[in-house]
């Protein structure tokens, strides 16, 4: 071959190097540019809208038999949340639409829910009912009542009994109707009154009528010598009394499901609690064979926001976050007997974030963070969720010159209330649409005995870094720890042995119970 043929084929081939090359680098810039687009209006973070749009049922978990507009957050927190690698088990599923056909049948104000209310008022259970009942009343703040919500909805999926809600005036109007063709709400002319005045004293409590013998827990006892009402009390409290224990006892379970209406009362999750009874194990097997996702399950069928907290969220997400290549959600909890000043807690924050290469240290703009793609090197949001300004401006202060990096850096904060308000509907609101604010993160760093950032990185199916607390000193090393699974901290668990009724905490032994990262008396689901 001459020199000019070999010439003109190095020539064209090199040609052909650069039009592909220059092919390649356009259709980049094309897909991180409609990557940008797609969040930006959509919240989809990085991930395929139509895939989110073919799974609006999340893999079988929601019914399609609602109105869409009724209930906007139903059909489409998809779109924020990442898609999340845990699918519902077919027999979950099953057992879902099965329970939406009996609480269609049960519910208030039909037939067989007044034939159950004049039963309730002669006083006697009866084995003749189609239709039993557990009730839940709210305490404690709103992760509280969202997580034992979930642990009655459980409980009612295990023992077959339809859930009602004891609406206070503060919970109403957060949350859609989680049961087509239905209402959860109790009516309000129910013949039991003050369900929320009922505790650990009180006459119908399942622990009082045990110590004094006023109920039997022989598995041969019928149903007409038992009450009609037992309340079960499940406050943080319970353990004090050996008796309320009891619940968490297979023979207490079987005299329990003789009774035809139930009320509980709690203020901690006690969902892993259930699975320390031998009575649901073969239930819990089929329900959930993966056992860290209970509450990420359960917590996206059953909690979607109303169309005015859902507007609250995506109004201040797409004002600001959606812009952001990459979200970071802080949530920060201080307890009065933490004895950490705001300034050691704030260290604290950073340096978790900046030792896990989450946050940006100023010093090294040409830092990556673990946690960006090489496609999401671009402006970074970090979103602070707390009752207090302070924390908020010290974050800002601290980026402030972030505009002039590479990568920018942009803090928010949606509100600071300064102080919890337990039962201030306008509060509530404002915490509900920052729990999903927060659970729609690409990374999460959240606080220690927290239920609100329990509830939010269980929805949102990310695994946070856990500020650790101490009540003996003013720094903790390490700062932070990851959480192992989604499942949330069962702050305080039965120490009860069954076979003795005495105290001992071999209850918590378990393949799938484990100590919290954060509590050192809670347990925790794990796989």
């Amino acid at each position: 071959m001459t020199m000019r043929p070999l010439f003109q084929v190095l020539f064209l081939t090199a040609m052909a190097f650069l039009i592909l090359h220059f092919t390649n680098q356009l259709s980049i810039s094309r897909a991180s540019s409609q990557r940008r687009e797609t969040r930006l209006h959509n919240g989809v973070s990085n991930q395929s809208t139509t895939s989110k749009l073919e799974d609006r049922l999340l893999s079988g978990l929601l019914s399609p038999e609602f109105d869409e507009q009724s209930c906007l957050s139903r059909y489409q927190s998809m779109l924020y949340h990442k898609i999340s690698p845990h699918t519902p088990s077919p027999y979950l599923v099953s057992k879902l639409r099965s329970y939406e056909a009996l609480h269609k049948r049960c519910g208030p104000n039909t037939p067989l829910f007044n034939k159950s209310v004049e039963q309730l008022r002669t006083n006697h259970s009866t084995d003749q009912l189609e239709c039993n009942y557990v009730i839940w009343t709210p305490l404690g703040g709103l992760g509280n009542r969202m997580l034992t919500l979930a642990s009655t909805f459980l409980y009612a999926l295990l023992t077959n009994r339809v859930l009602l809600v004891d609406h206070a005036t503060d919970f109403v109007d957060l949350f859609c109707e989680p049961f087509p063709g239905s209402s959860w709400v109790l009516p309000s002319n129910f013949p039991v009154g003050n369900l929320d005045s009922y505790d650990a004293s009180s006459e119908k409590s399942y622990g009082y009528l045990l110590k004094y013998k006023l109920i039997s827990e022989d598995p041969e006892a019928r149903s007409d010598i038992l009450p009609g009402f037992v309340f079960v009390n499940l406050e943080s409290s319970y353990i004090w009394d050996v008796y309320d224990l009891y619940f968490f006892c297979d023979e207490s379970q079987i005299t329990l499901g003789k009774i035809n209406w139930l009320l509980v009362k709690s203020d901690v999750y006690f969902l892993p609690g259930l699975f320390m009874l031998s009575t649901f194990d073969e239930e819990l097997s089929l329900m959930f064979p993966s056992k860290e996702t209970v509450f990420h399950h359960l917590g996206r069928y059953l909690f979607q926001p109303s169309n005015s907290v859902w507007k609250l969220a995506l109004q201040y997400y797409h004002s600001y976050v959606a812009k952001a290549n990459q979200v970071v959600g802080i949530q920060i909890r201080d307890f009065p007997w933490s004895l950490m000043s705001k300034e050691n807690r704030f260290n604290q924050i950073m340096k978790c974030g900046l030792k896990e290469n989450i946050l940006q240290p100023i010093r090294d703009s040409s830092r990556k963070t673990r946690h960006l793609t090489e496609d999401q090197t671009g402006s970074k949001a970090i979103l602070v969720i707390s009752l207090y300004k302070d924390y908020y401006d010290r974050m800002k202060s601290f980026y402030a010159s972030s505009t002039r990096l590479n990568r920018p850096v942009n803090v928010y904060q949606p509100t600071h209330e300064e102080a919890q308000q337990l039962k201030n509907l306008s509060h509530n609101e404002k915490a509900l649409a920052e729990i999903y604010l927060l659970s729609f993160s690409d990374v999460m760093i959240t606080s220690a005995w927290s239920t609100f950032g329990y509830v939010s990185y269980s929805i949102a199916g990310i695994k946070p870094w856990i500020l650790l607390s101490s009540k003996v000193s003013k720094e903790v090393d390490p700062p932070c720890r990851q959480v192992r699974t989604l499942d949330p901290c069962f702050h305080v668990p039965p120490t009860i042995n069954c076979k003795t009724k005495r105290r001992s905490k071999t209850n918590w032994v378990g393949p799938h119970i484990r100590q919290c990262e954060d509590v050192n008396e809670g347990v925790k689901l794990v796989d």
